[in-house]
């Protein structure tokens, strides 16, 4: 999954593809470089970011997909990277076809009915608070029963709402309200959540602070570091992987799946 963020304040490539024909061209470039989906997100989820409206979300977005989505594209499926149903139902009917949503279906009730509605799937993704304010509260009595408890909670939301089985995958959310040793034991336990759910299984580690703690390293030096969680990762159990530099990974993901026997 690569991404492609249309904001002005995203943590790595915040301000680069604001215009649409920037965004256009660096969605084809990631397609040649390997991604099987485009990931567009037009509100910064770093830590400590302010929300922004659905309409500032939407005008943001809605050209880029319409710019990159089908035919008119790099022929790459296009996923919504948004916590507001308003802004995924208006990226759905401009092209994109799944759902990633950083609150696992917990912030906008509407959510899991617009992903049933349009029939896409989702990706049910945990978080601690929000962005403004979920690294303000890193601490869990278990770590990983907790995380577990509220993918749950968003699974059985998308249920109900009558999103299919099939159509439902799993994030527990590296970064979002969690410590450097925290990250660490979710990357450590990814089977345990395949074990638990029974559904995909996807990492987003590209480029973040742990990465960057570990090896004391900004973030246009975290290639490697992304490169080993991603593999690691994989290793233990991801299905998906979502990140900035998708030569590099792509790479990475097919030596690792090889490795797994993910190939075979």
């Amino acid at each position: 999954m690569g991404i492609l963020n249309v904001t002005p304040d995203s943590f790595s490539d915040g301000g680069r593809f604001i215009e649409c024909s920037d965004a256009a061209r660096h969605a084809g470039l990631l397609a040649r470089q390997g991604a099987d989906i485009l990931d567009i997100g037009g509100e910064s989820t770093r830590p400590g970011s302010d929300p922004v409206s659905a309409d500032e979300e939407i005008s943001r977005v809605i050209p880029v997909i319409e710019a990159v989505a089908g035919d008119k594209g790099p022929g790459l499926p296009v996923s919504i990277d948004t916590t507001k149903a308003v802004v995924a139902e208006a990226a759905i009917q401009a092209g994109a076809s799944l759902i990633n949503d950083i609150s696992g279906l917990h912030f906008d009730p509407d959510m899991a009915r617009v992903a049933a509605y349009n029939g896409v799937p989702v990706i049910v993704m945990h978080i601690r608070g929000n962005p403004k304010t979920m690294q303000q509260s890193t601490r869990y009595d278990s770590l990983l029963g907790e995380i577990k408890e509220y993918i749950a909670e968003g699974i059985e939301t998308a249920l109900s709402a009558g999103v299919d089985e099939s159509h439902i995958l799993i994030d527990p959310g590296i970064g979002f309200g969690k410590t450097l040793k925290q990250n660490l034991e979710i990357i450590r336990n990814l089977e345990s959540f395949k074990k638990t759910f029974g559904q995909p299984v996807v990492l987003g580690t590209s480029r973040k602070a742990f990465i960057g703690k570990i090896l004391d390293l900004p973030v246009n030096e975290r290639v490697e570091g992304t490169a080993a969680s991603v593999a690691i990762g994989i290793a233990n159990g991801a299905d998906m992987v979502r990140v900035h530099d998708v030569q590099a990974m792509a790479r990475v993901a097919g030596v690792a799946d090889a490795i797994v026997g993910k190939n075979n």
